[in-house]
């Protein structure tokens, strides 16, 4: 069987990571810087695909590759409408919905675009991979208190089911067999209950659920906030929510390494409220078992700060009661990619249609 040639493409909002795997090994990868004076001729997202699109294929072509050896193109999913997880094939209507930005303007809607006009003229299919908007969440996890307000499935998509098949492997299991708790610790932190193949509840640390994080608020008081909108203007409390909020708003950093040196210079209120960010993790894994009935084969911790054994350990002393902890520090998301790709092209499982 003829080994398949992938290339992977990650947009960021200032850089593009890209990739070119032969089957699941990396035969180059490089990240791709773009300055803001360079970014900042362009009005839009979408205006700067040819920018993009020339960068990439002048770095494949200075790596000694050739474009005409692809099997395959898969980006990064962007802002799409909610989607069952999967890989799906590029289409004109997922086009139109990432160049529009059906659900909002982001970096990664231009992974789509770019993988498919880099692999058109090819003829060779382009893909994507579990994007953000991934939602399979049952109805009763959508409801709220209030009518007309429903629960949202924004997650770590990628990285939280590229991470589950790997602990279910552990488990010598096919992932639709187990029943996992998987907790992405980065910027934002997302834990979802895996069951069947499926991320029945999550939660959407974009819009303020679940603990806090380095950069966000996660779950505050209905009241409080009311009380906030009256002093604040929506673009700051907005900003305290996603992006100013959690570790940054008590301690002025966002990075838990920084965090940790300064208790072990002895700042006890940063260990404390470090603590209360680990504290918030494990209550949330709690409430996932819940959704899972307590039938729980693993809990799975992953991201970037999974690299910190101190704050793990807090979060499994509060756990491991419920399942074994499994961690997989870091994310690697241009291998997920083209896995997700390397799985249809091999029929193992077929590309989903966009509608």
């Amino acid at each position: 069987m003829k080994e398949k040639n992938i290339l992977v493409i990650n947009p960021g909002s200032t850089s593009t990571k890209i990739a070119v795997f032969q089957e699941d090994q990396v035969i180059h990868e490089e990240t791709l810087r773009h300055s803001s004076e360079e970014l900042a001729v362009y009005g839009t997202i979408f205006e700067q695909f040819d920018f993009r699109r020339q960068m990439i294929e002048s770095a494949i072509q200075t790596a000694g590759l050739q474009l005409k050896d692809l099997d395959a193109v898969v980006g990064r999913g962007g802002l799409l409408k909610p989607i069952t997880s999967g890989t799906y094939q590029v289409n004109d209507r997922m086009l139109e919905d990432l160049k529009v930005g059906v659900l909002g303007q982001h970096a990664s809607n231009l992974g789509g675009v770019l993988a498919y006009e880099i692999a058109q003229p090819l003829g060779k299919p382009s893909f994507i991979v579990d994007p953000v908007v991934v939602d399979e969440m049952e109805p009763l996890a959508r409801y709220t208190g209030i009518p007309g307000v429903e629960r949202r499935s924004i997650f770590h998509a990628l990285n939280q089911k590229a991470i589950a098949r790997l602990a279910a492997k552990q488990l010598n299991q096919p992932y639709e067999a187990v029943n996992l708790i998987v907790v992405h610790l980065g910027g934002g932190i997302t834990v979802g209950a895996h069951t069947e193949g499926r991320v029945i509840d999550v939660t959407n640390g974009l819009d303020g659920e679940g603990p806090m994080t380095p950069e966000r608020s996660g779950a505050l008081p209905a009241r409080e906030v009311i009380h906030l909108t009256a002093k604040l203007d929506p673009a700051v409390l907005n900003k305290q929510i996603a992006g100013k909020g959690g570790l940054v708003a008590h301690l002025g950093t966002n990075d838990v390494r920084e965090v940790i040196a300064r208790i072990d210079a002895g700042d006890d209120h940063a260990e404390e409220v470090l603590m209360a960010m680990a504290y918030q993790v494990a209550k949330s894994v709690g409430a996932m078992a819940t959704v899972l009935e307590g039938k729980v084969d693993g809990i799975v911790v992953t991201g970037g700060i999974a690299y910190n054994d101190r704050f793990v350990s807090w979060i499994e002393q509060r756990t491991k009661f419920i399942a074994p902890v499994f961690v997989f520090p870091g994310e690697d998301e241009l291998k997920a990619l083209a896995d997700g790709a390397l799985r249809v092209l091999h029929h193992m499982e077929e590309a989903k249609v966009y509608e």
